[in-house]
């Protein structure tokens, strides 16, 4: 059986200067959310927060009414995985752990981004899981940016790293099913992108390429089931689960994380491209 042609949109460095207006809006909206994590918080509240952040700097929500999701945000909380609907009955409680998915649309325009947070006084095993998913994210950006620069990357080596960084930590599970995507003018573009698999394989890494990267791993089982309305991804052991994601961009002189207020500079360094402004320069 003949496999999809991929439709791999690559963007200019003048396209891409407007994804990282975007990746900002994003970024600012989870630094609001992440303020507001508390316990007796409802993720109704923080689906408000996000919003109204996103609106006022004339931005829109990417997820609100996309396929008919009701929100802002995806709130996820614990077991849950992706794609949690934010409810005003759903009260944050201390030690819960809770991803705040968001997207934002300007000019047209797609950032995506994610972050997992622990409510309150949380367990440090469960922190330490968010932060093996966060280690493992920009494992996969770094690889990202040296297989752009040596001319010899390859879209697998992204997950390779994403999976190499997770099992050198524990024993997590790596969520399969769900990954990254490639962004842009859409919120989700080809090519997917796995958290796990061989290296070497797959489309090639060259400037322009935007994606969205995104691992999800629990703390048991990596197997889920979706809930009955048709959005929330549970672990099918209720093992608790991280989720976090950033938007990246490829450049002929570096990688540029949009969604990120320095661009990524603190975990990647030099990988950085050298023509975005800096963070104390950024509006």
């Amino acid at each position: 059986m003949r496999r999809a042609q991929l439709d791999i949109q690559l963007k200019t460095p003048e396209q891409i200067e407007l994804m990282r207006a975007a990746g900002l809006v994003v970024a600012a909206a989870l630094q609001a959310m992440r303020e507001a994590v508390a316990p007796g918080v409802t993720t109704a509240d923080l689906d408000a927060i996000a919003e109204k952040v996103i609106r006022d700097a004339g931005a829109v929500p990417s997820f609100k009414g996309y396929h008919g999701f009701p929100a802002s945000i995806c709130a996820s909380v614990n077991e849950q995985v992706v794609h949690g609907i934010p409810a005003a009955d759903q009260v944050l409680q201390e030690g819960d752990l809770i991803s705040l998915d968001c997207g934002a649309i300007l000019d047209g325009w797609h950032g995506d981004a994610a972050i997992t947070v622990g409510v309150g006084e949380t367990h440090p095993a469960l922190l330490r899981m968010a932060a093996v998913a966060e280690d493992s994210m920009w494992a996969g950006i770094a690889a990202a940016a040296r297989g752009c620069a040596n001319g010899r990357g390859r879209l697998t080596d992204i997950s390779f790293n994403v999976e190499k960084a997770v099992r050198s930590a524990g024993r997590y599970g790596i969520v399969e099913g769900y990954g990254g995507h490639g962004i842009g003018t859409e919120m989700h573009q080809d090519p997917h992108v796995l958290n796990h698999g061989k290296p070497g394989k797959g489309p090639r890494l060259v400037p322009g390429l935007c994606l969205a990267i995104e691992p999800m791993i629990t703390m048991g089982s990596p197997r889920t089931i979706e809930l009955s309305d048709g959005w929330t991804v549970v672990t099918r052991d209720s093992s608790m689960a991280a989720h976090v994601e950033h938007t990246m961009a490829l450049l002929d002189d570096g990688v540029w994380v949009t969604t990120a207020p320095d661009g990524g500079r603190a975990r990647l360094g030099d990988l950085v491209t050298a023509r975005q402004p800096q963070p104390d320069s950024i509006n």
